[in-house]
């Protein structure tokens, strides 16, 4: 069954820097593109960051220049630092499949909060 489980969120003041965590199980991880996804409350889930299997990476505007996306295949884990965080980047993270229009299950994800 394959699982996904984000880890690493929490409550960040404005500026401030997290990187976010997650480790698909039960799936082949290196062959398959990873996508960061958002949902802020009242709003539609959105990718914001991903990684394609040879590495190639894309992130939507609003977070270029801040965000990096990045992959362990070693590790079966995808990463997600963000950078000078702001309030509008509250949401509560997920990962997923990216570069197919195919979907695991989502996780539980993991809320991150940007407040002074």
């Amino acid at each position: 069954q394959v699982q996904l489980v984000e880890s690493g969120g929490g409550l960040v003041q404005p500026g401030g820097s997290l990187r976010v965590s997650c480790a698909p199980s039960g799936i082949i991880f290196s062959i398959r593109g990873w996508g960061w996804y958002r949902q802020a409350l009242g709003k539609q889930r959105e990718l914001v960051a991903a990684v394609a299997s040879d590495g190639r990476m894309a992130y939507t505007d609003s977070v270029k220049g801040r965000f990096t996306i990045s992959r362990d295949n070693a590790k079966n884990t995808v990463y997600l630092q963000m950078n000078n965080l702001l309030p509008e980047d509250t949401a509560v993270y997920y990962c997923n499949l990216a570069y197919t229009s195919s979907r695991i299950p989502w996780g539980q994800g993991t809320q991150v909060t940007v407040s002074s």
